[in-house]
């Protein structure tokens, strides 16, 4: 990536001690307006847990990559699994979490770290790249909108009271 006024050099690796900031971007994950169903304080902690899970057992499908700056800087992480398309049985890339330390957004991060899932992807030979991302994350549905995904399923809820 070329070394812009507003993008910067990246590394992206596999990680390995980087728990602490991996779990410290946890909230971005919910800084947006939720479904009126779920609680900004559950969706955190259940993102948490499922990373913590990865984090300390690790899985043969699920793969976690950061992207660190010319300083060595972690700025940003991605976490790719390998699935099983329910209609076609290929095997595709979910996209399970991928965020930006809020310092640098807009600086090519985020770019960057889909690029890279979308080479991984090429590599082990998925036939699709998916992500789930709330209606309300706005600038997420952007980004991706604008890197060539589109709706495949839409999931629909209805609370049970």
């Amino acid at each position: 990536m070329s070394d812009t006024s507003s993008e910067m050099k990246l590394l992206i690796r596999l990680a390995e001690d980087d728990d602490d900031f991996i779990l410290g971007l946890v909230p971005r994950f919910v800084d947006f307006p939720l479904p009126p169903w779920r609680k900004r304080h559950e969706c955190i902690e259940g993102i948490r847990k499922d990373l913590l899970r990865h984090l300390e057992d690790g899985t043969a499908n699920d793969f976690l990559f950061v992207a660190e700056d010319g300083d060595g800087t972690v700025v940003g992480f991605i976490e790719l699994q390998k699935t099983q398309d329910f209609f076609t049985g290929r095997t595709n890339c979910h996209i399970n979490n991928v965020a930006v330390a809020p310092a640098c957004e807009g600086r090519g991060v985020g770019k960057a770290l889909m690029e890279h899932a979308e080479h991984w992807a090429r590599e082990h030979r998925c036939a699709l790249i998916t992500l789930a991302v709330f209606p309300g994350n706005e600038r997420a549905r952007a980004v991706y909108e604008a890197a060539g995904y589109g709706v495949d399923l839409l999931r629909m809820v209805k609370p049970v009271r």
